[in-house]
């Protein structure tokens, strides 16, 4: 499909199952990783709310990717679930990183947080709960991230943004997102979008 592009990894919560079969299943992401119609190494990174794979086992692979992303020029797309300081730290280890290729999935952060990436420009993608009235500290997160280091995304089927909250996601929803996100943050709509599109294609050298 011409207009489908991948990003390849090991999720977190599954690199304890590969583990005893790291080089080969390596060799395979990074056979797929040379395809021009790959353009990100994700999601990778750790995951210590569900700790499905040990922590050590998560961070090795999780530097295994940066790597393959620093080979490759490919952007690294950071699955991190209540892992902020590590996976920071472990970034921080391959310093400095080209611009936009770093990208946050589905940003789980504060303000702080948000802020400690956008010094690194590091790049915040964030989905539909965002829009959730529970969501403040993220909602404060989206306040203070720079619009040119923000990416809006479903991650569907899940977290559907207000008003579709409850019933099954998908790519269109995202316009509830961006509309959010822009009022939340005082853009105008049109400009908000040009913006998130020229981050997008910097990350993903569409």
């Amino acid at each position: 499909y011409p207009d489908v592009y991948a990003a390849v990894a090991i999720h977190p919560n599954e690199t304890g199952a590969v583990y005893r079969e790291r080089e080969p299943v390596l060799a395979a992401i990074t056979a797929l990783a040379e395809s021009p119609k790959v353009v990100a190494i994700g999601e990778t990174g750790l995951d210590y709310y569900r700790d499905y794979s040990a922590r050590d086992v998560q961070q090795a692979w999780f530097r295994a990717h940066i790597e393959l992303a620093r080979r490759t020029g490919k952007a690294l797309m950071i699955h991190d679930r209540n892992a902020h300081d590590d996976v920071l730290a472990i970034l921080e280890e391959y310093a400095p990183w080209p611009p936009y290729s770093v990208i946050f999935h589905c940003f789980s952060g504060d303000a702080a947080m948000a802020e400690r990436c956008a010094a690194a420009g590091y790049l915040m993608s964030f989905a539909g709960n965002v829009t959730f009235k529970n969501a403040v500290p993220l909602q404060e997160a989206a306040r203070v991230a720079p619009a040119q280091l923000m990416l809006a995304e479903t991650d569907a089927p899940y977290l559907t943004p207000v008003p579709r909250r409850g019933k099954p996601n998908s790519p269109a929803m995202t316009a509830y997102t961006i509309r959010y996100l822009a009022g939340l943050k005082n853009i105008d709509l049109a400009t908000f979008c040009r913006q998130l599109q020229a981050n997008g294609a910097g990350a993903f050298a569409w």
